[in-house]
């Protein structure tokens, strides 16, 4: 088991050893949400796959010596949108406070909901516009940016390694960019931080001598919000694979050109993409869901699901890689929790997580090893190993899996509360009955457990072609 941590980075293509550049304050940012809608499934992974990492660094390197960042944007045409949408009678502005005001309380409290820590710092762009402005003066002044049409727009032929993060050259960027057309750009790649506003939408006065108000590009409030509040140069840049181009590749090249330096953070981590049951989610699809929904309503599978289920079963694969989220991968999730939940309720946690957890981690934060090591813990807890059992409860309590929730509260059920051990040693009682063809009695036990209020579901381990047997609260 290694003490180093290791980490992929997006802009080196490899895996490395991470050395923070101050150990007293190791900074991490990442992309939060922006607040026109309820955040969805697939925003959920970036923000528990990095709320992973954040405890991490935290037990390594001190809970003070840690500082996280993740933004909220509040100021976007999505967001314009969507306020003209919701509330036709109010005026543009209060229509569009409005909304994100109701837009981020009900996101705090879905994340929180998650087992999702609060992060060291949250800051909004509408309240770093002046730090928004300065950097568009600076790249002005510096060559790198230019005004036309009332737009401040990034010149982005004078930065010569650009495309480097998304791994393209300026040629394939313009054949295939995700960028806007506009006949005052020098060039396809240029791209916008800052353009005018129409009446009624968000204003502020405008930097390089535009007399029209106007708001910042999108771009620019990251760049503008993380120099604030992490500095020039920083540890770790997070966030979804499909932020790299054009949110993080702009980003990287607005704050280095205007600070001057050779990175904008040392390493960049993205996670993978998230579809569901094998298609890409999308709202005419039907299966497009919001993580309020899916705990509050039947919209998947026909029940709602805990926090810290749906939180298990992100982090059931490995964050780079892509994941299909399925009923079976959910429902595996909750079987799974309420077993651990059932081991460790009233048990006092360790001092410490499990320290072989923790070594899984630290090799890029490998959570299905990590998973694989506490089932090996509950196996152990089962037979009665009361240490084992004080381990589990610490390691999951570190992952941000249980908060002292019991089994039946996991399957969000208000049943009368069963002693999962009981449960436990009932269905071991059986399956022996089973292995020695005592079928009466196999029979009668599940009889007994299902009087208790408890469904068993019998499967055969594809790896050892044994019967595995999980349970859940009657419905």
């Amino acid at each position: 088991m290694s003490d180093t941590l290791y980490l992929y980075n997006t802009l080196t293509r490899q895996k490395a050893p991470f050395a923070p550049i101050d150990a007293a304050n190791v900074r991490m940012y990442v992309c939060g949400p922006t607040v026109y809608d309820l955040a969805h499934i697939g925003n959920a992974r970036p923000i528990i796959v990095f709320d992973v990492l954040f405890r991490l660094l935290r037990h390594i390197y001190g809970a003070d010596h840690v500082t996280y960042a993740r933004n909220i944007t509040d100021v976007d045409d999505k967001i314009n949108a969507r306020a003209a949408e919701r509330f036709p009678k109010l005026p543009p502005v209060k229509a569009i406070r409005k909304l994100t005001e109701e837009t981020v309380t009900q996101f705090h409290a879905d994340i929180a909901s998650l087992g999702v820590l609060e992060p060291t710092v949250e800051p909004r762009a509408t309240e770093h516009i002046a730090e928004m402005v300065a950097l568009c003066d600076t790249l002005i002044a510096k060559g790198h940016a230019y005004v036309a049409a009332d737009h401040v727009l990034f010149d982005a032929t004078t930065m010569p390694d650009y495309g480097k993060l998304a791994n393209r050259t300026l040629d394939e960027m313009e054949a295939g960019a995700r960028v806007d057309v506009a006949p005052y750009k020098k060039n396809s790649t240029d791209f916008v931080l800052w353009k005018p506003s129409e009446p009624g939408q968000p204003a502020w006065p405008s930097p390089g001598g535009i007399i029209t108000a106007g708001r910042p590009g999108w771009h620019i409030e990251c760049s503008a919000m993380a120099g604030k509040h992490l500095g020039e140069v920083f540890d770790i840049h997070g966030g979804g694979i499909d932020l790299v181009f054009p949110h993080h590749e702009n980003e990287l090249a607005q704050s280095r050109c205007a600070h001057g330096t050779d990175v904008m953070a040392n390493v960049w981590m993205h996670n993978g993409f998230l579809q569901v049951e094998g298609e890409k989610m999308s709202k005419s699809v039907g299966n497009f869901f919001s993580i309020h929904e899916l705990q509050e309503t039947e919209v998947f599978g026909k029940q709602p699901w805990h926090g810290r289920v749906l939180r298990f079963a992100m982090l059931s694969t490995h964050y780079r890689q892509p994941i299909d989220w399925t009923l079976e991968r959910v429902m595996q999730a909750k079987n799974a929790l309420q077993e651990f939940a059932g081991l460790v309720h009233g048990v006092t946690a360790a001092t410490n997580p499990n320290p072989d957890v923790v070594g899984a981690l630290r090799d890029d934060l490998n959570t299905p090893s990590a998973i694989s090591i506490l089932h090996g813990l509950a196996k152990s807890a089962k037979r009665g190993d009361a240490a084992k059992a004080a381990d589990l409860r610490a390691t999951l309590e570190f992952l941000g899996l249980y908060g002292g929730e019991t089994a039946a509260e996991l399957s969000l059920q208000k049943f009368a509360q069963v002693d999962a051990k009981q449960v436990y040693a009932l269905i071991d009682q059986r399956l022996e009955a089973r292995k020695n063809k005592d079928f009466k009695e196999s029979d009668r036990i599940r009889d007994e457990i299902s009087a208790m209020g408890v469904v068993l579901k019998d499967a055969k381990d594809p790896k050892t072609g044994e019967i595995v047997t999980t349970w859940e609260m009657k419905r």
